[in-house]
């Protein structure tokens, strides 16, 4: 019976390397910025009924950074072949509940406001969040493409490796077949 041994390390190895390149793209972009998205990339392959499957994996907002998300007002270019976009009517509560992440960010990078006279003001990271939630709504978010390029390089030529790593193991368990025989 065919194992198809070469095969799988053929697209294990695919599946790495879309893992590798999608981290690079993301860190050398400056998008690595809680190392969250980075970690959460992983691949994997699984036996299904009719072959072999290689699934990659990351956490949900990664399909936003990599597609980008269009904006509110903002013009058709930001993200012009992207599925999502943020709603005008969300209202309130998407931007409360982003209000304390971008809060937490803003406080990470010790981003603070100023007063009249220029000095900094303590502790407002609050409004801090409100105000980058807003923007970012209003404006969408850039895609970055980091695992959409990644893929398509890692895709070239992997027909070809395919082809011989099968010619591998159908060799291999011809060898085998007649080795039982005898």
């Amino acid at each position: 019976m065919l194992k198809y041994k070469h095969l799988q390390e053929e697209l294990r190895d695919f599946g790495k390397k879309v893992v590798r390149l999608s981290r690079y793209n993301l860190t050398r972009g400056k998008h690595n910025v809680s190392g969250d998205l980075y970690k959460s990339i992983k691949s994997s392959l699984n036996e299904i009924s009719r072959g072999f499957e290689v699934e990659v994996e990351m956490d949900q907002y990664g399909l936003y950074v990599d597609q980008g998300v269009h904006g509110t007002k903002s013009s058709y270019v930001t993200a012009r072949n992207s599925p999502y976009k943020y709603k005008s009517t969300s209202g309130v509560i998407g931007l409360e509940y982003n209000t304390g992440i971008f809060a937490k960010w803003a406080k990470s990078k010790r981003i603070r406001l100023r007063d009249e006279k220029g000095k900094f003001q303590k502790g407002n990271y609050k409004s801090i969040g409100f105000i980058l939630a807003r923007s970012i709504k209003e404006k969408g978010i850039k895609p970055t493409m980091f695992m959409t390029k990644a893929f398509r390089t890692s895709y070239v030529g992997l027909d070809k490796k395919i082809s011989q790593a099968i010619a591998k193991d159908i060799a291999e368990d011809i060898k085998q077949d007649n080795k039982n025989t005898k």
